[in-house]
């Protein structure tokens, strides 16, 4: 960012009365933007980061003794919902979220559901010691999602919330998660956008073998919703604010489509999720960053199945795809 998108940036986010408050996350994406706002009745926070020593200090050099008055998340993956209990704990805070997204939060690191995961990466065809540590990688995020919150309010669609001193539309978007949301200031049209639009890399957009069966295509189309609004100020929750919503969510799009074509075409011969995963991403991935390609790679699988360009079976205890 040069000094002139710097100095905008910082213009807008003064003039919204937002306070950015970056936290660092232990994985190649490096950090979660957090954002708080003072109204008249105390601070409104927007996110939290993982329940950690490093987000944890960072919200008490943030709050001090100042008093909180709601916690708003944008969705349920961990470094946005992670410290949102303990946080809510500490300051006695109204919380809201989506419903969808915090029963979703309650059972994705539950024992019934991680227990099950093995199985579900074999039928992905992982090698078993692979999907053993996937499956272990996931289970290591329960401390940082502890304790989880309690939801005093569920978000609806198009509701007004006040963020500061300004009102705000909550827009549902689902895709990166089932019930994520975003914030859309009108007056300056300007959107928090959390996951939903980022400007440098594309959303991880996954199917994690519950909820939401085609969560590409309803990505896709949470993509065009946000288009219709123009959105002039994009303010993601990874990476820097950012001007013209439409140019990005257009690539974005496209992305997508090539992604899909490129996977078609593999499937010329059968093939097993996680050799579609080995094409799609051909470079050493850790742990963490394995669960996210083959989530990804499986949810584009699934949306050529929903639209009749390939099939599915089972032969040995594993799926395999193939062109119809």
């Amino acid at each position: 960012m040069n000094d002139v998108q710097q100095a905008e940036t910082q213009e807008l986010f003064n003039t919204l009365g937002l306070k950015l408050v970056k936290h660092p996350l232990p994985f190649r994406l490096n950090h979660v933007n957090c954002f708080m706002a003072k109204g008249e009745d105390g601070w409104t926070i927007i996110d939290t980061g993982l329940n950690n020593d490093a987000s944890r200090e960072l919200w008490e050099q943030e709050i001090g003794n100042d008093k909180v008055e709601q916690i708003l998340l944008t969705h349920y993956h961990p470094d946005h919902f992670g410290y949102s209990g303990g946080l809510q704990q500490k300051t006695g805070a109204q919380l809201s979220m989506s419903k969808i997204d915090a029963d979703a939060g309650m059972k994705s690191w539950n024992d019934t559901f991680l227990a099950a995961l093995p199985s579900y990466y074999k039928a992905a065809g992982i090698p078993e010691e692979a999907a053993q540590e996937m499956a272990d990688n996931t289970r290591a995020f329960q401390p940082l999602i502890s304790p989880l919150p309690k939801v005093d309010h569920y978000f609806e669609e198009r509701e007004k919330i006040r963020i500061g001193r300004f009102e705000y539309e909550v827009l549902f978007v689902p895709g990166h998660s089932d019930g994520m949301v975003c914030f859309y200031q009108r007056e300056h049209n300007a959107l928090l956008a959390a996951d939903h639009i980022l400007p440098r890399i594309t959303p991880n957009i996954s199917y994690w073998f519950h909820g939401d069966p085609n969560p590409l295509l309803t990505y896709m189309n949470s993509l065009k919703k946000i288009r219709e609004l123009d959105v002039e100020w994009v303010i993601p929750s990874h990476g820097e604010a950012f001007q013209g919503a439409n140019k990005r969510i257009d690539e974005l799009l496209a992305h997508h489509e090539e992604r899909l074509d490129a996977t078609w075409r593999m499937l010329e011969q059968p093939l097993r999720i996680f050799e579609v995963r080995e094409r799609l991403f051909d470079r050493p991935l850790t742990v963490h960053e394995m669960r996210f390609a083959v989530g990804e790679t499986l949810a584009h699988l699934e949306y050529l199945r929903a639209e009749g360009r390939c099939e599915r079976v089972m032969e040995a205890e594993r799926w395999i795809y193939k062109q119809t």
